[in-house]
């Protein structure tokens, strides 16, 4: 029987529907606090910031929210994503288990970000927002909204984490390529970025800083609104497509998950694949095992605190209820860029309070370990976020040889490591720090 390795959807079957796990959570959310009041905060206090459809979807409980069809014209440049069996890998582990993963990288800029970064340009374009800024960390961000934003006529202002800025300079001109401008972050275009540099004249950037700056220039100019790329609920709300086209993918082959496992920054790339699967838990009672796979330099999830904080390093956002290590908190300089966040997003905390999702940590050395054994497996060279999910994969995938269970086994590729290749000689060299 010939192996089918690559299962795609046909445009048509492309979800027309973003699904809101906030509907079947078995406990709500806690709400958004004002920075200043302290009191839990209202729309009109977000919309000097965001566009009033991304607020309306931040606070919705609606189970299924209908994907614009100016949205559903650009996702269809690289979606349906395909989802891949890795034969290859079970076969080189010499596990039972069955391994597929999402494979997000087939979008232009290389990630799974454009999923939210479309939809957030278009509902700014549709306010008549001309100017949009926002961070990043390790680059993927920041070119999936130049990417958007470049098809809407808005102008995208970039505060890129400064320490990234140096490892990767060709993200920097693809953000260029998408009219994108970028700045390392801190930098001295901010009353937020120039106290960083007084403290700290080699102040390494962290996400936390990057997002004080956005904010304030958005927060500083009327014809300016600010995007986030994770962490808040509309953007894992948009990046549900990925599980929700997974769910039709698995069902053409019969299997189901046991596990579902992601990377995990602030939640968009662990939620986006995750909560579509959760909804079975909830639902139907499936017990599928969901894991948030976190940097140790950046251990959020496993060692961090649930309690509200803000979600940038100068105290300007509302206050999250989340698990955190604290706003002021700078992350070691690991390639993983898109993982050095402190905290995490309010919907992922919440699950993992309840004890609904799990979370674990790998080292940057374990990492790229995994991403090395993947590439000469499967031939795909993975970013160094997506090879935290491929080390606990690999490490479940272990587990199942041991105990001799067949597990099925999914996760989130979210992009590939084409633009990393200095952080490969680094490893090669046995120059890469362990955290």
């Amino acid at each position: 029987m010939t192996k089918i390795r690559r299962i795609q959807l046909n445009e048509r079957e492309m979800p027309t529907q973003w699904y809101n796990i906030q509907a079947d959570m078995p406990n709500p959310l806690l709400p958004l606090l004002h920075p200043g009041t302290k009191q839990p905060i209202q729309a009109a206090d977000l919309e000097p910031l965001f566009a009033r459809a991304l607020i309306e979807q931040e606070v919705s409980t609606e189970r299924y929210i209908d994907i614009p069809e100016e949205v559903q014209d650009l996702y269809r440049l690289y979606r349906p994503t395909p989802l891949h069996r890795a034969y290859n890998l079970e076969k080189m582990l010499d596990t039972p288990a069955k391994i597929y993963y999402k494979n997000e990288s087939v979008s232009p800029p290389g990630s799974h970000k454009p999923n939210t970064a479309i939809p957030q340009a278009f509902y700014n374009y549709k306010e008549g927002v001309k100017k949009m800024t926002t961070e990043t960390g390790a680059g993927q961000w920041g070119s999936a909204l130049s990417f958007a934003t470049n098809f809407f006529g808005i102008e995208c202002k970039v505060f890129m984490v400064k320490v990234s800025y140096q490892q990767k300079p060709y993200r920097k001109s693809m953000m260029n390529l998408w009219n994108g401008s970028v700045i390392p972050s801190p930098s001295n275009e901010t009353n937020a970025g120039r106290a960083f540099l007084a403290e700290d004249p080699n102040h390494p950037g962290s996400l936390g800083v990057a997002i004080s700056e956005a904010i304030e220039v958005a927060a500083t100019n009327e014809d300016t609104k600010y995007s986030l790329g994770s962490v808040l609920n509309h953007v894992l709300l948009h990046q549900t497509i990925i599980g929700l086209e997974a769910v039709k993918q698995l069902e053409m082959t019969g299997d189901f998950p046991d596990l579902v496992i992601g990377p995990f920054g602030g939640g968009s790339n662990f939620g986006g694949l995750s909560f579509p699967f959760l909804r079975y838990n909830f639902t139907e009672g499936k017990k599928t095992r969901c894991i948030a796979v976190e940097s140790t330099s950046c251990p959020k999830l496993t060692k961090g605190k649930f309690e509200y904080d803000f979600g940038d390093t100068a105290g300007m956002t509302p206050l999250i209820p989340m698990y955190t290590l604290g706003h002021k908190f700078i992350p070691p300089a690991i390639h993983a860029g898109g993982l050095r966040y402190h905290g995490a997003g309010a919907i992922v905390s919440q699950l993992l309070k309840d004890k609904l999702i799990e979370a674990r940590s790998v080292e940057q050395t374990e990492s790229f370990e995994a991403a090395v054994t993947f590439a000469r497996a499967e031939g795909m060279i993975p970013a160094p976020e997506t090879s935290h999910a491929i080390a606990q994969a690999i490490k479940e995938a272990m587990i199942a040889r041991e105990e001799g269970v067949a597990k099925t086994i999914l996760f989130n590729f979210s992009g590939h490591g084409l633009l990393d290749m200095g952080a490969y000689d680094e490893y090669f060299a046995k120059n890469l720090q362990v955290q």
